[in-house]
């Protein structure tokens, strides 16, 4: 007769076989899961500024705080703004400032 896993990692340890866990009763938890309801805490939210990536938006007392994704915009890494809308804006800003050509010119 095969034996299970349960039953060769209790033999290795001396030990006798635990019960397994699908014996154990299904209990529903409704309480549990009313937190996700309409109510629940804001998540987190990813900003792209096209098919950029500029970062995510993570909710916290007073704003969101920005969390940079690339390097170019690690200015405002950090930084808590009062909606994902202005998070948004300012990485819209970074990207548009570094996407702009130089106007040094070689001498």
């Amino acid at each position: 007769m095969r034996q299970t896993h349960i039953e060769s990692t209790a033999q290795i340890l001396g030990r006798p076989p635990a019960a397994p866990a699908l014996s154990e009763p299904f209990t529903n938890h409704p309480p549990a899961r009313a937190h996700n309801g309409p109510h629940a805490e804001p998540l987190a939210r990813v900003i792209e500024i096209g098919e950029v990536t500029a970062g995510i938006a993570v909710p916290e007392r007073g704003g969101v705080r920005f969390f940079s994704s690339e390097r170019r915009f690690d200015a405002i890494d950090g930084v808590v703004f009062g909606s994902v809308e202005q998070a948004a804006r300012a990485a819209r800003e970074r990207f548009h400032a570094k996407a702009r050509p130089s106007r040094l010119q070689a001498v």
